[in-house]
């Protein structure tokens, strides 16, 4: 049966790792003098090595005859069975799939049992992040204090979302992005064993499209090996789904030029051969980036291009400002965040385009004064005069007053219609009402916190809000809160809009303990709480 490229040239010692000799040689020095720990963390980007590394400490500290380096040896019965998977004290478990407190109280139950063949049974926990709160803190007592034969490797690739208890009982190791040069070195080897022809420009591209990912990087070249004989780098944007090089910078030189015309028609081609719009998005960042670069420090070895665009990537940098293209990467890349969620990306891209054609952040970066620029310079006048008196022994100066300018209020809008003689069968429901959600919880997270199991109508310009919580009324009449509410409103629908709330009629009804407080109200009882 075939066997996938990525899987088949797995590195199976610490010589084999690309690019993490801050890990590999640590962990070989702690073999080979014996002082493991009992837990370790390996965290970093995918395609790193991260479990691989783990898959190889677990033979190394299992080995029969491991090696003077600190590798294992590969021959001996725990490493052939280790490579197989059939090895009962190497214990994975992928956290994204088995991540509740049922499956950690299992794997705690098991660690009581001595290891069958081997030194030590090591569990190696992926996707680590995955867990639980519950899961995590049934994990924290046995990592904390394992028995002696038990040790613990987790990996995760977002290690913001580990507790700090976690973290606190491991060794971390942090895995960088694998260099370039290692990833095209390593293609190029990979296809001459293969019999794959390759061609160094298509090694170079397969190496910059993973983006440090050594695993991206084969199964790109895996699936360009089924296009021809010998894989281009033509052959290689094609398997990828990616813009060819030659039309990036025929866009580059089209906004260089505003030639709006020309970088239309560009998308339009690219999206005629079904072209991703959002990769076409992240290439063109790429190469602004290599254009700043280059016009701030003008070194070549920090780009991200091919060789045989640096030419033209230099010409563009002599001739553009470093202010418009700073513009130009900051306007793209709010432009690939909108294409995440905009209905059309297609649309998206072109309108960022033209904005770029016609160098509107520029001129807005240029035309905006400084709000506070008057207010500044009279600070420093005012310290200036201060130091003189100071030295002079004189008296002070009246300071002037400052006046901080305030931005103009945004006007509310009025209602089109008598909202009174609207009914429910009027309004339509608000199909983006949790992208809106989403968004209060960005600008006021205490109003999201009153809008659970809500939802929204709409008519004309009212939007109407329909709570479960009762206590959302109470927050909404806050000024500031009603405020936000409406911006995140207008963030994702466009406009303004006037905001009605009420709550539903299973939240309007009292609570039960509200209903006994009522009753004893009435009949007299005293109800007032003893301190």
């Amino acid at each position: 049966m075939y066997q996938a490229l990525y899987r088949k040239w797995r590195p199976l010692s610490f010589a084999d790792v690309l690019s993490q000799p801050q890990v590999t040689t640590t962990l070989q020095n702690q073999i080979r003098n014996g002082t493991t720990a009992h837990a370790y963390l390996f965290t970093g980007s995918r395609g790193t090595g991260k479990t691989t590394c783990a898959r190889i400490l677990a033979k190394a500290v299992n080995c029969e005859h491991p090696r003077p380096d600190g590798n294992p040896c590969l021959e001996c019965a725990i490493c052939r069975d280790a490579e197989q998977a059939v090895l009962s004290d190497l214990i994975e478990i992928d956290a994204a799939s088995n991540n509740s407190v049922e499956d950690i109280r299992d794997l705690r139950d098991a660690t009581v049992y001595t290891p069958e063949r081997c030194k030590f049974k090591v569990y190696i926990i992926d996707e680590v992040h995955m867990l639980s709160q519950s899961a995590f803190n049934a994990l924290l007592k046995i990592m904390e204090e394992p028995p002696e034969y038990v040790k613990f490797i987790l990996a995760t690739t977002e290690i913001h979302k580990v507790p700090a208890t976690i973290i606190s009982r491991c060794q971390r190791y942090d895995f960088r992005r694998i260099r370039q040069e290692d990833l095209v070195t390593r293609l190029l080897e990979i296809a001459g064993k293969e019999g794959i022809s390759l061609v160094p420009e298509a090694a170079e591209l397969m190496a910059r499209l993973s983006d440090g990912g050594m695993r991206d990087a084969i199964s790109l070249l895996d699936r360009c090996s089924a296009y021809g004989e010998t894989i281009t780098a033509q052959i290689t944007a094609e398997a990828a789904g990616a813009a060819g090089r030659e039309y990036l910078l025929t866009i580059l030189n089209a906004l260089h030029d505003s030639d709006t015309a020309s970088v239309l028609q560009s998308v339009a081609q690219l999206h005629d051969a079904s072209k991703d719009l959002q990769r076409l998005c992240e290439e063109l960042i790429l190469m602004l980036r290599d254009v700043m670069l280059l016009q701030v420090t003008g070194e070549v070895s920090l780009l991200h291009c091919m060789a045989d665009e640096i030419p033209a990537l230099q010409k563009l940098a002599a001739e553009t400002k470093p202010d418009e293209v700073m513009a130009q990467l900051q306007l793209m890349q709010t432009c690939r965040e909108r294409m995440g969620r905009a209905v059309n990306k297609r649309v998206e891209l072109e309108m960022t385009l033209i904005r770029l054609c016609s160098h509107q952040p520029v001129q807005a970066q240029q035309s905006a004064p400084s709000a506070n620029t008057a207010e500044i310079q009279a600070l420093y006048e005012r310290i200036a005069q201060l130091e003189r008196n100071a030295a002079q022994g004189g008296a002070r100066p009246e300071a002037p007053e400052l006046t901080k300018p305030q931005a103009p209020p945004v006007p509310e809008p009025e209602p089109e219609v008598d909202f009174k003689s609207l009914r429910m069968e009027d309004f339509r429901p608000v199909a983006q009402w949790g992208e809106i959600l989403e968004e209060c919880g960005r600008l006021n997270p205490a109003v999201l916190g009153t809008l659970a199991g809500s939802n929204a109508v709409t008519y004309a310009n009212i939007i109407l809000i329909v709570a479960e919580n009762p206590f959302f009324l109470t927050m909404f009449k806050d000024k500031h809160n009603a405020k936000t509410l409406g911006d995140a409103i207008q963030n994702i629908l466009g406009r303004r809009f006037v905001i009605r709330a009420k709550c539903s009629a299973a939240a309007a009804k009292p609570r039960p303990v509200q209903e006994m407080l009522e009753k004893a109200k009435n009949s007299g009882i005293n109800t007032t709480a003893v301190t």
